[in-house]
């Protein structure tokens, strides 16, 4: 079956380029020019992943994001021509799974997206639910449950979370974490880990200020409790 990516880039030149590149890689293409118009297309058709330029001119590329997570749980990769670490971290914050900055080469374009596609659709464990104390991660349905009551998590905090309960009571460094979630060799700015545990935390936490599933052991990494209630 072939992968269906929605291609969001107002710039016709670069989504010519991408239309026809994504295409020889075997993915079906579908282009829209502006952020209303991709939120339509949404709503009309299931895609495998969205590849959405932050600069868009009916309405910022973040907004999209915030709109679509809100509805859809597919991958999102941003690009982005902005120099600023904080456009990437706002987007990670608001369920992006990746961000490529511009320039970049097309050939990374694809590696990233079947990176973040695959790791919606494989399974993480070979275990189908895991449980600590008032939260359940089901491995099976990619889904985590806190008192019974579902929790939203883009597909990459979602194996993030499971990387890190699978190896509960271990300290994991962010270069550890990215290698057992990401499972490609990619550059990535220093602080995206903590952006996306940061979310984590602010879906399964009491209190997110005074975390106790997930906790941060200065200039080491995170480890996850065993003990929890």
């Amino acid at each position: 079956m072939i992968e269906r990516i929605l291609l969001v880039e107002d710039d016709p030149r670069l989504a010519d380029m991408l239309h026809e590149y994504l295409g020889q890689a075997g993915f079906g293409i579908t282009v829209a020019s502006l952020g209303a118009t991709a939120l339509e297309k949404l709503s009309e058709a299931a895609y495998d992943a969205v590849v959405l330029d932050l600069m868009l001119p009916d309405m910022d590329g973040l907004n999209v994001c915030r709109e679509l997570r809100a509805k859809y749980d597919t991958p999102v990769l941003m690009l982005t021509a902005r120099g600023d670490a904080i456009d990437r971290i706002v987007g990670l914050e608001l369920g992006a799974d990746d961000y490529l900055p511009k320039p970049f080469e097309p050939r990374e374009l694809v590696a990233r997206l079947r990176a973040i596609m695959r790791r919606r659709v494989r399974g993480t464990t070979d275990e189908k639910s895991l449980r600590f104390g008032r939260m359940e991660l089901d491995t099976a349905a990619r889904a985590v449950r806190l008192d019974g009551k579902p929790c939203d998590l883009t597909g990459y905090q979602f194996d993030l979370l499971v990387a890190l309960a699978k190896n509960a009571g271990r300290v994991l460094s962010r270069e550890v974490l990215m290698d057992l979630v990401k499972g490609e060799e990619f550059e990535s700015f220093d602080r995206s880990i903590d952006v996306h545990v940061s979310r984590i935390r602010a879906v399964i936490e009491d209190n997110p200020k005074k975390p106790r599933r997930i906790i941060t052991v200065r200039a080491a990494g995170y480890v996850f409790a065993k003990a929890q209630d």
